[in-house]
Parts: C-alpha cells; structure tokens; sequence
C-alpha cells in the first residue's frame, strides 16, 4: 500500500516524531520554575488570579505558557494556575523534578476544591495527566482509559459540528443492516446491543474504587452522562425513538388482532342447516 492510500503517510514512525516534537521540554530561565514540593496549597487557593500585565520579550517558553494560563484562569485561584502549568511540563519528555510530586499532592489534598473551580477542558487535562505520573498502577490504568475516551470524544463532537447538527439532536434511525464499518467491524445494534454500556460500566466501576484520580474520573464520568449533547444522549434519543416505534408497532397489532376478535363476536350467527325433507318423508309410519 502506497502513502497516498494512508491516513498517516509514513506511519508509525512521521506520528511518533511529530508527537515527539510537540514534547520539547519548557525552557526555563533562571528565576523561574515551579514552587517547592510543601507550598501552602491553602494560601494558593485563597488567592485569585489578577489579569497579568503585558508579557516581556523576550521570554521563555515556562513564561510564555505561564502568562498564557494566567490570562485564561484570570479570576480562578492561584492553585488552578499551578495546576495548569504543572500539566504543561509533565506533557513535555522532559520536566522539573518536583513537577510529579507537587502533582499529586494537589489532587491529593485539595481535589475536591479543583473539581469544583476548573473549567472541564483542565478537570480532563488532569486526569489525562495522571495516565503518565499516577502514583499507582490503579491510577495510571483508569486516566489512560479516560484519555482515550475524551480524545475520541473530543474528535467525534468536532466532526459532528461540521453537519449542521445541533449536539442535542439525535440523527433520523435507519436501517444499516447493507452498511459496512472499518474493520469489518459487525454493525452496533441499536436496541439489543451494549456496546456504550460495556465502555462506561468497567471503567466508572474502577474509578469508583480509587480515591484520588478515580474521584476525578467519576466526577469527569458524571458530567458527561449529565450533559445533554454528547454522542451516548444522541444514541439514548436514537434507541428510545426506535424502542417506541416497536412499542407502537406491536400495540397496532394487538389492536388489530382485538378488533378482528370483536367483529367476530359481534356478527350475527348464521342461519341454521335446512333439513332434508325426502329423509323426513320416509321416517313417517
């Protein structure tokens, strides 16, 4: 198979070195970097973020983000921008010492309080960041199942957007027993099948489990199954409409069969057999 046939020319080896290449650790200038491992988590939170002045230039990449999350979380407590620039280094191939453990502290001690402040695009950034720097195998295992979910999320929602649909609006049911999928994937089944049950159950059933990463992935899992413009609610919308056009089919039959029985029942009986005179002549004496 030629490149031209391929979604990713020259793959595995053009994907890792592009995604190498976006993991270029963060400059840092001297004076600069992330706070020692026993910051006071508390004062940091109790502290809201000023809009920062213009940025000096030049700077280094650590500024350049910093001043980035700053603008972003402008309002937010100072703790939901270490938070945010602590996820940054720990994307890179390369980071502070410290970056990990002050990491884990955060979610460890004031997890609850950053669940309650971050915007969603940093509640999955987080847990997506303990996929790599989880303190146990239980963490890392739950946080990356949660990275491939939201990615996929992430890339199905953008291409959704590019039909005109609303994300509240589920698609018209068809029959797709003659459509292929990749893979020679069999087709999903829209009302017998569990295919968006066996994704979910397992990995929310783990999450339940662990307190720390876990707490945030059902917290993630949570929202998720509360907002109304996801691909499982359009596919919720999807298999009630199909469940009530079966329900309404079969009632339309029962009904049929019990107006047949009642037109029966109602209809007069038929007239009775003449009887046969020439045998009744030859019984007389």
């Amino acid at each position: 198979m030629t490149d031209e046939e391929l979604t990713y020319p020259g793959a595995p080896k053009s994907l890792i070195d592009t995604w190498m290449r976006r993991r270029r650790r963060l400059s840092i200038r001297p004076g600069e970097g992330l706070p020692p491992l026993d910051v006071d988590l508390k004062a940091l939170l109790a502290t809201p973020v000023a809009a920062p002045e213009p940025l000096e230039l030049p700077a280094s990449l650590h500024s350049n983000k910093l001043h980035s999350m700053r603008t972003e979380l402008a309002g937010k407590s100072e703790l939901a921008v270490l938070n945010a620039i602590l996820i940054s280094h720990l994307r890179k191939s390369w980071f502070p010492a410290v970056a990990p453990h002050l990491f884990l502290r955060l979610w460890t001690e004031e997890g609850a309080a950053l669940m309650a402040e971050l915007p969603g695009r940093w509640l999955i950034s987080s847990v997506i960041t303990f996929g790599d720097h989880g303190a146990t195998e239980a963490q890392r295992r739950i946080d990356l199942s949660m990275n491939v979910l939201f990615s996929l999320v992430k890339i199905y929602e953008y291409e959704r957007i590019h039909t005109g649909y609303t994300a509240d609006r589920p698609f018209r049911v068809w029959s797709t027993s003659d459509k292929k999928l990749p893979l020679g994937m069999p087709g999903f089944a829209l009302v017998g099948g569990g295919l968006d049950v066996n994704l979910l159950a397992p990995l929310w059933r783990e999450a339940l489990a662990e307190p720390v990463a876990g707490a945030l992935a059902c917290h993630l899992l949570e929202r998720l199954n509360a907002d109304p413009g996801t691909l499982f609610r359009r596919v919720g919308k999807m298999r009630d409409a199909k469940l009530a056009a079966l329900a309404a089919k079969r009632a339309a039959a029962a009904a049929a069969i019990l107006a047949q029985e009642a037109a029966e029942t109602a209809a007069p009986p038929p007239p009775p057999e003449p009887q046969d005179l020439g045998q009744s002549d030859a019984s007389q004496p």
